[in-house]
């Protein structure tokens, strides 16, 4: 055997097995839960498992449990939902404790921070209904709507979101799913079949954010079961509707932490007011590339919710910052992170079922006019709620909600947590709404701290203090809290994050180009590359041109059509396709034949490479699905090539043309050399 066909073989068996494991990820099952045959409501299996902490990985105990989808109907289905229990570390536990995640329309089964509450408590995490079961609320035709809009804040945007939710609660209902069933109730039901189901008599809660919301239904619903509740980012009925009033009282208290900054008064007078003003300015272009407004103001908020810098790249220093540069780099990256981040947030079925426990909150907001004039014009709660006409009006309410609109009293032991400068669940609410209502509460408010993620992030041993001194005695203990001064300073500015999004797509799109340019050139003056170094470059070069091909489309859907979502299979699957096809193409080595093969490797090349990319883009979700969208052009655009090949040999000699050999030259003779 040759060595041409030893590289031949290898090559093809390579490419076959990535083919084969691309076909297996795009095929195989959703990895969904299943309601175990024979089972009954309030059953629950459980076996050993492991659960990544931030401590490390430890072990706990996996399940599922089976409840009704609607209690409130006989005839109901069963559905399935996770359970996960990381066992306590000490010799003699106390009572367990339920994690509340926030959201809505988020899982409750991450919760990295559980091993800061295990030393003597087991730590339980119950999977939501319509997130984490067997059934999930998915609407694709919210998430495609809020993909492809020109501006998230829009009217006509609004309009066809709440058009996307009355289809989808079309299509889900036609699917045989009981909307009405997918409560704050009887999320808080499932959570009650749960702690009976793993034999505990009494459990603890911590709740954060919107999972405030099921805590407190918690302790009014099963009182008795409850030992002691811990609440951060306290969310009390009717504030699922941010009110702008209060909104900008938040502004003016962080203006005030602002003036007693050096450095952020040396930039204003008054950061509100310059907050004001550059809102109400915000430039439609940066260079070439469109800004939508209402995704600035969307950012703006969703940004003011987090103080400290953390991982994300939307906290109050870099929006603060990038108010008060007021540059278009800036807005063009609060704009463009929007588009990237808001759609594919929630799981938007479920945030609407949950969310219309305050679907009259929502109302009597639009109905006294919406904004009054704010800062940012509250174009937050437009996009949640869909504006005069959101998808209140249209989605099934739950007859379970209506007692549970107003507050109620409760004896359960609270601790209510919040921060100063907190813009999405201002401490004062709780202090107001909340904290009269319970007689054994209490309420710890820290100074410059904001939304959830901020408590769990900064001041690490002084938060397990205060939670685990309250749950194992009852008591508050605060005092490991220090200051904590504002830090203005972003780590990475907006306009840096402009010009890296905006420079790196240039430079990849720009590289990929070259990288075809010279392997064309080459092939043509050369007559194609030696076989060795036409394999490498076919292996080699599909990530630089998928991608650079990829951001050449990025940069042309910003800049012409900033609708398009730049991470969907029609923006994706042609241009890494044509991409890695075109170099397959360059470097495939049957470049002298006649036209019809060249014809042919062209159309091989170019063909497979795009179905390879339909194929791979179907194998993974989010950034992963982009390498394997250009792990599976490659793959099928060179076995088509070398399918080509294998034909092209097999054809009479009189009708191919193989590689050119270059003939010997003549050995030189004696009179030749002189000799």
């Amino acid at each position: 055997m040759t060595k041409r066909t030893v590289v031949r073989a290898i090559a093809l068996t390579v490419i076959g097995i990535l083919v084969l494991a691309l076909a297996y990820l795009n095929l195989r099952p959703e990895d969904t839960l299943a309601v175990p045959a024979g089972a009954r409501p309030g059953s629950l299996t459980m076996e050993p498992c492991d659960y990544d902490t931030e401590a490390g990985t430890v072990p706990a105990d996996c399940g599922t449990l089976v409840v009704p989808e609607n209690r409130r109907d006989p005839a109901t289905d069963l559905i399935a939902l996770p359970v996960i229990r990381i066992r306590a570390t000490g010799p003699s536990p106390g009572e367990p404790i339920f994690r509340l995640n926030g959201g809505p329309g988020a899982t409750n089964l991450k919760f990295p921070q559980a091993s800061r509450l295990t030393g003597n408590h087991d730590v339980v995490l119950v999977g939501y209904r319509g997130v984490d079961g067997s059934r999930r609320l998915d609407c694709p035709e919210v998430t495609e709507t809020l993909q492809s809009s020109s501006d998230l804040a829009g009217a006509e945007s609004l309009r066809a979101a709440t058009r996307a939710f009355e289809a989808c609660a079309s299509r889900l209902t036609g699917d045989g799913i009981d909307l009405t069933g997918y409560s704050i109730p009887q999320r808080v039901d499932d959570l009650e079949a749960a702690r009976t189901a793993l034999g505990y008599s009494r459990i603890n809660l911590i709740s954060s954010s919107a999972g405030t919301r099921t805590a407190m239904i918690y302790s009014w619903r099963y009182p008795r079961s409850l030992f002691r509740s811990a609440m951060i980012s306290v969310n009390p009925p009717g504030h699922f509707v941010w009110d702008p009033r209060i909104t900008d009282q938040q502004f003016a208290r962080y203006a005030e932490l602002c003036r007693a900054d050096a450095q952020c008064s040396a930039r204003t007078d008054d950061l509100a007011a310059s907050m004001r003003s550059a809102a109400a300015d915000v430039p439609g272009r940066w260079g070439p590339l469109p800004i939508k407004e209402g995704n600035v103001r969307i950012a703006g908020m969703y940004g003011m919710f987090q103080n400290g810098k953390g991982s994300a790249p939307l906290n109050a220093p870099a929006l603060t910052d990038a108010y008060l540069r007021g540059d278009a780099g800036s807005f063009w990256a609060l704009s463009t992170i929007a588009d990237l981040v808001v759609p594919g947030s929630f799981v938007w079925g479920e945030f609407a079922s949950f969310g219309m426990i305050d679907a009259p909150a929502a109302q009597r907001y639009y109905d006294a006019g919406g904004d009054p004039g704010s800062i940012l014009g509250n174009a937050a709660t437009d996009l949640l709620w869909g504006g005069p006409s959101g998808f209140y009006q249209v989605w099934p309410d739950s007859p379970d909600n209506a007692e549970y609109r107003t507050v109620r009293k409760s004896d359960v032991e609270t601790l209510l947590i919040g921060g100063t400068v907190d813009f999405s669940t201002p401490a004062e609410l709780a202090t107001k709404e909340l904290l009269p209502a319970l007689s054994r509460g209490k309420q710890v408010t820290l100074p410059e701290l904001g939304h959830t993620g901020d408590f769990w992030e900064h001041q690490l041993e002084a938060g397990q203090q205060l939670l685990t001194t309250f749950f194992d005695q009852g008591t508050v203990d605060s005092s490991r809290f220090g200051p904590r001064p504002v830090d203005f300073e972003p780590a990475t500015s907006m306009s840096a994050i402009g010009k890296i999004l905006a420079g790196g797509a240039t430079g990849g799109a720009l590289l990929a180009v070259l990288l075809l340019v010279a392997m064309a050139r080459h092939a043509r003056r050369n007559g194609g590359f030696r076989r060795r170094t036409g394999v490498w470059l076919r292996v080699l070069t599909p990530l630089p041109l998928g991608l650079g091909g990829w951001l050449l489309a990025v940069l042309l859907v910003w800049a012409i059509r900033p609708q398009v979502f730049v991470g969907s299979a029609a923006l994706a699957v042609p241009s890494v396709g044509l991409a890695v096809g075109l170099g397959a193409y360059a470097a495939w080595t049957r470049r002298g034949g006649p036209a019809w093969t060249r014809r042919a490797g062209l159309a091989a090349a170019a063909g497979g490479a795009l179905l390879g990319a339909a194929l791979g883009f179907g194998a993974a979700s989010d950034l992963a699905s982009l390498l394997t969208t250009i792990v599976g052009a490659a793959a099928v655009g060179n076995l088509a090539l070398l399918a080509l090949d294998a034909y092209i040999h097999r054809q009479p000699s009189d009708t191919r043309h193989d590689e050119p050999v270059t003939a010997p030259a003549p050995s030189c003779t004696s009179a030749e050399s002189g000799g």
